[in-house]
């Protein structure tokens, strides 16, 4: 019996981190069906064409109000590229990533004008 099978840990293929930056990379809009939601309730209004693009350990935002900086830089949190720490010191845990659909979840806890609230938020975009 013969056993043959790829590993992500393999020393000569793609890591996870690169793996996920070639999906994360580009830009990210709300498209058809891109939104961002507090605490289960629906915000985008607060955000009307609200752009979010990422390059390699920086990412420029459109339109992000208090909630999202102009520009700034991430890193990955971890070997797993599961989630990213932004410079504001907060993690993103991305939730689902692929060639088109990017959606992640963040605690907020800065600010008291309604587009900066505090609480949890979950981001749905699409390229």
């Amino acid at each position: 019996m013969i056993i043959i099978g790829c590993s992500s840990d393999d020393p000569n293929g793609p890591t996870n981190k690169e793996l996920a930056f070639e999906k994360l990379a580009g830009n990210w809009t709300f498209g058809i069906s891109g939104k961002i939601m507090l605490d289960d309730q629906d915000v985008s209004l607060n955000y009307p064409g609200f752009t979010l693009s990422f390059t390699d350990g920086s990412y420029t935002t459109t339109n992000g109000g208090d909630l999202f900086r102009a520009t700034g830089t991430w890193t990955w949190a971890n070997e797993a590229a599961g989630s990213i720490n932004l410079d504001t010191g907060e993690e993103v845990t991305i939730l689902e990533l692929s060639l088109t659909n990017f959606k992640f979840s963040f605690t907020h806890t800065g600010g008291g004008v309604a587009a900066g609230t505090s609480g949890n938020y979950t981001v749905s975009l699409e390229k």
